[in-house]
């Protein structure tokens, strides 16, 4: 749907994910079948894919909008560009939402006290080796004492989209804490909270954790906090943009 009437985008930013954004897709619609009333559009921002991404999810009924610069913070930006629903939800093309987290964030939205916000996460059925579950722990901790969303998931109003500048496109990771710290700013402003969500963990792919052994994720997220203007280097925030040989 895409009209005046649409109440909720749901906005994927997708750089080559033709493994995943029909699960994707389909958590999207089960999820919203279980709240009939609500009106909503699936917006997929192609960012300069180089597999069947979009031709998937246009096939599958999503709207395909694209972004050349292959930049996430960027995606989200021209995806919101072309939502027509007064609220936004971000959702990562490797993250699959369930009805519940669904209904609780529409919930929140439809009290007035909350501009926006986001859900803790849990990674698919996959062990975690001791470095990525101290992460998660470390973040999830973080996330709530501090109220900053994962880009796996975060929702906002539209009005706090625009009037926030949305994403910040100097930033090639990252820009979801950002963001998170622009809302809270603005909803401030009006009386109104940030909400990380804790009921209902969105599940992401734990891929990454695959594709990069303990070591070599250690020092790219160790690289990224001792010299914080590597997210400004696409170059140097290669665990978001290059993929190994085998993936």
């Amino acid at each position: 749907m895409n009209d005046r009437t649409t109440e909720i985008s749901v906005l994927i930013p997708a750089f080559n994910e033709q493994q995943f954004i029909a699960a994707v897709l389909e958590s999207i619609r089960q999820s919203f079948a279980t709240l009939p009333a609500r009106t909503y559009e699936i917006i997929v921002c192609d960012n300069n894919s180089t597999d069947r991404t979009g031709a998937i999810a246009t096939e599958l009924g999503a709207r395909v909008v694209r972004e050349p610069h292959n930049q996430i913070s960027r995606a989200r930006n021209t995806a919101a560009k072309n939502a027509a629903g007064k609220w936004l939800i971000f959702l990562d093309a490797d993250t699959l939402i369930n009805p519940e987290l669904l209904r609780t964030t529409l919930e929140t939205l439809d009290s007035g006290k909350v501009c926006g916000g986001g859900s803790v996460i849990r990674f698919d059925g996959k062990r975690l080796g001791f470095f990525p579950g101290l992460l998660l722990g470390i973040w999830t901790s973080l996330s709530v004492w501090f109220g900053l969303a994962a880009g796996s998931y975060l929702f906002c109003s539209r009005e706090a989209w625009l009037e926030t500048g949305g994403f910040d496109e100097s930033v090639y990771a990252g820009e979801e804490l950002f963001f998170s710290n622009r809302l809270k700013a603005w909803g401030k402003k009006r009386g109104m909270k940030f909400k990380i969500l804790t009921g209902f963990p969105v599940v992401t792919s734990a891929r990454k954790m695959e594709w990069y052994g303990q070591g070599q994720l250690f020092f790219l997220v160790l690289r990224l906090t001792l010299w914080p203007g590597s997210i400004r280097n696409r170059e140097k925030c290669d665990l978001w943009y290059v993929r190994p040989p085998s993936a």
